[in-house]
């Protein structure tokens, strides 16, 4: 089966479950596809599919990541490496991409996604290159939990078909006003708690996104010498993880890393 072949079927399967989609027409132009596949799958509630779904899903995906590009950390220079060996590095660019032990998801107390089609956030992105197995396996951890997951910690969950072999989900504290000293404690707990479930899982090597300076509004440079700093420290004392990734989209973020970083 074709890419555009799977694309279409995996269209059709998502349309037939719900009643008010099955008048949507499929567009003949493979970006409208695209999108579309992305809106379903972005709005899908968190449920079991058939086996074949899934196969198609992940043969899918994997093509679709492969045809991006997989950045793998033997790629990088690193700009940091430190008297053990262990590597800091530095990449701007898609953290979807990235091959690796773990990277780390920006997500919100409910963990299973943004449900906001096509929407350009990171827990968007992830789940949509994940699969629609990463949602149902976040929102069992959940169930499990009873309720929301308080802010500063985080939930270990498999790749799927990302490159990555884990994804570790951990909700930042939101910036309304001021920035306080909550704030920073809170926010240094959402790295320390995620190279914690790493180390924990004999994971060596993890990528951070620029956890809550998005539309949680925390402060960019003040954000950037937390995250340098906790990881640093964590480094100094565990014997595991052996490479970070300060995974940065935007210019401004590289340009602060970077000299912090020196």
């Amino acid at each position: 089966m074709e890419q555009k072949e799977r694309r279409r079927y995996l269209i059709k399967e998502l349309l037939s479950e719900e009643s008010e989609y099955r008048r949507i027409e499929i567009p003949a132009d493979e970006e409208g596809q695209r999108q579309l596949l992305r809106s379903l799958m972005n709005l899908r509630m968190p449920k079991g599919m058939h086996a074949r779904f899934l196969e198609i899903q992940d043969e899918y995906l994997q093509e679709e990541i492969r045809r991006r590009g997989i950045i793998r950390l033997s790629e990088l220079n690193p700009v940091l490496t430190d008297q053990e060996g262990r590597k800091i590095y530095i990449w701007r660019g898609d953290i979807t991409a990235l091959e690796c032990d773990a990277i780390v998801n920006a997500a919100n107390g409910g963990m299973t996604g943004c449900y906001i089609p096509c929407h350009s956030c990171i827990d968007n992105c992830i789940h949509t290159y994940a699969g629609i197995q990463l949602r149902l396996e976040c929102s069992q951890l959940m169930e499990k939990q009873g309720y929301e997951e308080p802010v500063g910690r985080a939930k270990i969950t498999e790749g799927y078909n990302l490159p990555c072999r884990y994804v570790l989900h951990t909700v930042g504290p939101t910036v309304a006003g001021s920035l306080t000293e909550l704030h920073r404690r809170q926010l240094a707990d959402c790295y320390r708690s995620c190279l914690e479930l790493a180390s924990g899982r004999g994971l060596r090597s993890i990528a951070f996104c620029c956890i809550s300076t998005g539309v949680f509004h925390f402060p960019q440079e003040e954000a950037a010498k937390i995250a340098v700093r906790t990881v640093k420290e964590f480094l100094a004392q565990d014997g595991q993880i052996r490479e970070v990734v300060f995974n940065v989209f935007k210019r401004e973020d590289d340009e602060i890393y970077r000299r912090i970083l020196g």
